[in-house]
């Protein structure tokens, strides 16, 4: 597939979602207190002093990192795992880092060789890259909720996402355990992105590495994690995936030719945020102090939130088309994703992030009374 063929790569992929609120955003910004962006969930909070440490004194790293990344640091997500979520059974070869987790979703596809004629099971409101991994393959990406509609085709992988991005639906033990126990009987692999795990506001949060999940047994599953949200790390690009020790072995085979090796420097600053709990409870007071009034102030400007259990968004709705809430938002200062970002399922909901700075969702709470 060349350029030279009148066939580029970017032909694959549908318009870049974001350019389709440009306009929105234009008119946002000319509200005279500013812009309120609340449509990506970027970090603004300091990066923790820990990371920035490490980071800093693995500065003098003048030769190649490893791909699989270095054995420290996959101790230290052993440990994490354990500690935060009383996870056990994985071991450091269960355990691949990699160049933050779209990178890893993007590529995923390819990297495991699936090609034309491959269906991929994607959530049915989802992150866009989901689709995009499967389109960057050739795949065939079916888009649902329900292990039924899969009907006679017997799925190569399937992604789930829970805490779920737009939606923050939480699920518990039992529902991931329909999802492992349906692509062990049809031979698919499970990718669970589980990069909210420590962002769950109600119910309590469950992960597909779980031995009452997976039945103590990781064949077929992979996990995907990510420091960007909890450590307020996503300019540092950090993310690893965790689970079954063949495909690992396979993703690092691939991985080798092709360069994809998290920087030393990256990996002493994740494996130091790892290691420490205390900033990311910290950010959890702060996003859920900020969750709270914006739920308020959606709620009391006639939306409805649903779902929104856990993640870093509100599902919100105002029972009209999102783009006509999109310019409702505008016209207050205040930029929002449209839901039909994620699918046609969310054509009625706008995802209202809770990521910006106190002073930001305080002029928004001011708008939206």
């Amino acid at each position: 597939m060349s350029v030279a063929q009148g066939r580029r790569v970017s032909d694959l992929f549908p318009d870049f979602p974001w350019d389709t609120i440009a306009a929105a955003k234009q008119r946002a910004a000319e509200h005279p207190g500013g812009l309120v962006d609340l449509s990506i969930g970027t970090p603004v909070d300091p990066t923790p002093q820990v990371a920035r440490d490490a980071l800093v004194a693995a500065a003098d790293s003048p030769g190649y990192p490893t791909v699989l990344g270095p054995e420290p640091l996959r101790r230290a997500v052993v440990d994490w795992l354990e500690r935060r979520f009383a996870i056990t059974g994985v071991g450091t070869d269960n355990v691949l880092a990699t160049i933050g987790s779209k990178e890893l979703i993007a590529n995923l596809c390819v990297q495991l060789g699936l090609g034309p004629g491959d269906v991929v099971g994607i959530p049915e409101t989802a992150y866009p890259t989901y689709a995009v991994s499967a389109a960057y393959a050739g795949a065939t990406a079916i888009a649902t909720d329900s292990r039924v509609a899969f009907g006679p085709q017997r799925p190569k992988l399937v992604f789930i996402n829970f805490p779920a991005n737009p939606h923050g639906r939480v699920v518990g033990r039992e529902h991931l355990r329909a999802w492992v126990d349906f692509c062990r009987e049809t031979g698919a692999l499970l990718v669970s992105d589980e990069c909210y795990l420590e962002f769950v506001w109600e119910g309590e949060p469950a992960s597909v590495l779980d031995p009452e999940v997976n039945g103590g047994s990781l064949d077929g599953i992979l996990a995907l994690h990510s420091l960007s949200k909890r450590s307020n790390m996503a300019g540092y690009r950090d993310a690893f995936v965790v689970g079954d020790r063949s495909v690992v072995a396979e993703l690092l085979a691939v991985r080798k030719h092709l360069g994809f090796m998290l920087p030393t420097p990256v990996a002493a600053a994740m494996q130091a945020a790892l290691a420490d709990d205390a900033h990311v409870d910290e950010q959890r007071e702060r996003y859920a102090r900020r969750r709270r009034v914006l739920r308020d102030a959606l709620e009391g400007a006639g939306f409805r939130i649903d779902h929104s259990e856990g993640s870093l968004y509100l599902w919100a709705t105002r029972g009209e088309p999102c783009r006509e809430t999109i310019e409702w938002l505008a016209d207050r200062g205040i930029l929002a994703a449209p839901g039909d970002f994620y699918g046609a399922t969310g054509s009625h909901h706008v995802r209202v992030a809770f990521t910006a700075t106190d002073e930001r969702i305080a002029a928004a709470v001011e708008r939206l009374a």
